[in-house]
């Protein structure tokens, strides 16, 4: 799946009821990966969560790196910097996976990308999105380099959100929940934007942001 090599796999007998599919597992010369029967009270341990497939695989992390990274030739791509709440974090792949978006580098973050409530909250999304982890320099730089335009996300920033042209190459930008985009996006932006907040509130959260930018940006890019 996604490219990851398991290395273990945990079966509770007393729920996984498929036995003919657990002695093929297990004898199967074609199946290098430790097979461990566990019992239920372990098996709710290492679950993490209410589930009753009976059945845990253990894969080694992929290291995520933006030279793997395979784009269109008119790339939506998103970025996300610093966020540190997992929940947050998976909700914005979600969102990513259905908004179709090329890919998304995860620059300097806070959270872990395989949390348990990352993966939880995301639907799984970070096995099979294509995305990259890295320093944000690197991120810029990786984006200057293929002509991909920077439009960041900003509070000061004067222009609406709908008024920019996301029909071309792009890199929408989000920043962190509390301190938003660090200095470096200011700096290097190809152009800034906001969402407009009509109630006494003056921000949203960052996951809801995110949805509300990249969905405009499919809107646009599906009309053309």
């Amino acid at each position: 799946m996604g490219g990851y090599t398991f290395t273990e796999l945990y079966i509770c007998r007393d729920i996984f009821s498929s036995g003919d599919l657990v002695e093929r597992i297990k004898d199967s010369a074609a199946v290098t990966l430790s097979v461990k029967f566990i019992t239920s009270k372990v098996y709710e341990t290492l679950a993490y969560r209410e589930s009753r497939q009976g059945i845990i695989a253990m894969a080694l992390p992929k290291k995520h790196t933006l030279q793997e990274l395979k784009l269109c030739s008119n790339p939506l791509v998103l970025v996300i910097e610093a966020v540190e709440k997992p929940g947050n974090l998976g909700a914005i792949l979600r969102t990513a996976d259905a908004a179709g978006v090329d890919a998304v580098i995860i620059c300097d973050p806070l959270a872990d990308i395989y949390n348990p409530n990352v993966i939880r909250s995301g639907v799984g999304c970070v096995f099979f999105q294509q995305m990259a982890v890295a320093e944000s320099a690197e991120a810029i730089y990786w984006l200057k380099c293929r002509q991909i335009r920077i439009c960041a996300t900003a509070l000061p920033a004067t222009q609406i959100y709908t008024d920019e042209d996301y029909r071309q190459p792009t890199a929408l930008v989000m920043g962190s929940e509390a301190q938003g985009l660090s200095r470096i996006w200011f700096d290097s932006a190809d152009v800034l934007v906001k969402i407009p907040m009509l109630g006494k509130t003056d921000s949203l959260n960052v996951s809801t942001s995110t949805a509300i930018v990249l969905f405009e940006a499919v809107r646009q890019r599906e009309m053309r």
